[in-house]
């Protein structure tokens, strides 16, 4: 009796150290949670390390983006190898069993989205989560901000790829495969061709539309279930199909991401986006048809 005793607390806490976060969690589930000795809070946006030393919440480390999300000469958005990410990770005190809550300031919640997708890319899937609204949305619920810096050791989590950010081969694949949707993040304006830039106009051949402002409200922040399910379902009714976003350079469509994640629909991001795409004149692509 003793030893199935032992057994099922053993299966127990193993189901328990693997349960999955909320992908996205309001201010009052981190308030309930912040004492948890395994939680990470991490503070990103477009922000230097002055804002962060202004106001935080407490015990919050400062990750700037750059550092998981580089521009270089080839194009925009790359990240690290799973070295430099190792070293990021672990210079941010994050370990195996951390559960981490990204957090953003003002409208700066696509960049935020971006690091929530890359810290899943490097192996941390379902041990991260969203603040729904940010620092804003905590302070409005009456918690309190702090200029204290946190104090924590290095982590010991070693960084893996898990294919989350994936290639044009990758999408071309998609494109003829009946369990993948291409999904375009854009405005529907730059979706349909309107003028952007880029050496082409339109969109992947094949790929629908859902634009991720369709996704953030007034207050950046997420909206309502039921105004997502229906903003996805519309496209892509199918969750049981895998689903790769892109958008101008691989940071917008990482809120389509993190929304489609929040749903159950498997995400995948196209990392080079229309920057890519769009100068390969081999790849294809359309504009949409007037009436």
């Amino acid at each position: 009796m003793k030893k199935l005793l032992s057994f099922c607390l053993l299966i127990f806490a193993f189901l328990l150290s693997n349960a999955q976060q909320p992908v996205i969690v309001s201010p009052q589930w981190l308030n309930e949670n912040i004492k948890d000795p395994d939680l990470v809070i991490l503070y990103t946006g477009f922000v230097i390390k002055a804002d962060y030393d202004k106001e935080h919440i407490e015990g919050s480390r400062f990750l700037w983006p750059d550092w998981l999300a580089f521009d270089k000469p080839e194009g925009s958005m790359y990240a690290p190898d799973v070295k430099a990410a190792t070293k990021v990770l672990q210079d941010l005190g994050i370990n195996k069993n951390s559960k981490i809550v990204v957090c953003h300031r003002g409208s700066d919640i696509t960049i935020a989205a971006r690091m929530f997708m890359t810290l899943e890319h490097f192996g941390l899937k379902g041990k991260v989560s969203f603040l729904n609204g940010g620092i804003e949305a905590w302070k409005k619920a009456g918690y309190s901000v702090t200029s204290k810096p946190a104090e924590f050791k290095n982590g010991n989590f070693v960084a893996t790829v898990t294919g989350t950010l994936v290639d044009k081969d990758y999408v071309l694949n998609a494109l003829n495969t009946k369990s993948s949707e291409v999904v375009d993040a854009r405005a529907k304006r730059w979706y349909d061709g309107d003028p952007t830039g880029n050496p082409r106009d339109g969109h992947i051949t094949g790929a629908k539309n859902v634009p991720y402002p369709d996704m953030v409200d007034s207050t950046n922040s997420i909206k309502q279930v039921s105004v997502l399910e229906k903003n996805f379902a519309t496209v892509v009714p199918d969750k049981s199909k895998e689903v790769v976003v892109y958008c101008f350079i691989g940071q917008t469509a990482c809120v389509n991401y993190l929304v489609g994640r929040s749903l159950g629909y498997k995400m995948k991001v196209y990392d080079g986006s229309m920057q890519e795409w769009s100068r390969d004149e081999k790849l294809p692509m359309e504009k949409t048809k007037k009436e």
